[in-house]
């Protein structure tokens, strides 16, 4: 049982994943990449195929969830600072992407049947503590 692999973590980029496991690696901890290279390929398959996961041991999963928990990086605005939450003034804050416009819905068809990427999206942010979404000027 202490052989199996377990998915601890998903990145959208195998960069992200391949930072993350140099940190879990300097730690002791096994990791293995799974569709690293499928994504590396052909990065506009990494959402549909789920991104690349980041898997450990089975007996090391609470070591290394602690150290993802250590180095997780919340949204910062252009000053560096973290971005806080207007309604609890928490600092866990999350970036999303989002089509609530006419403009970035007509630029996601025309993307979308064009086979390109979407041309304008905008931004919101969400705290992962009381789930407010807002946007940030």
């Amino acid at each position: 049982m202490n052989k199996t692999f377990v998915t601890i973590a998903r990145f959208q980029y195998s960069s992200e994943a391949q930072i993350v496991k140099g940190r879990l690696e300097a730690d002791g901890i096994d990791v293995f990449l799974r569709d690293n290279i499928t994504i590396d390929t052909d990065p506009l398959v990494s959402n549909a195929i789920g991104g690349v996961k980041l898997k450990v041991r089975s007996k090391d999963v609470q070591k290394a969830k602690a150290v993802l928990n250590s180095i997780r990086k919340y949204s910062i605005n252009d000053e560096g600072k973290a971005i806080v939450c207007p309604n609890c003034g928490s600092q866990h804050i999350e970036m999303y992407s989002t089509i609530t416009s006419f403009k970035s819905l007509f630029f996601f068809l025309v993307g979308f049947i064009s086979g390109t990427l979407p041309f304008s999206t905008r931004y919101q942010y969400k705290c992962e503590d009381c789930k407010t979404e807002f946007p940030i000027k």
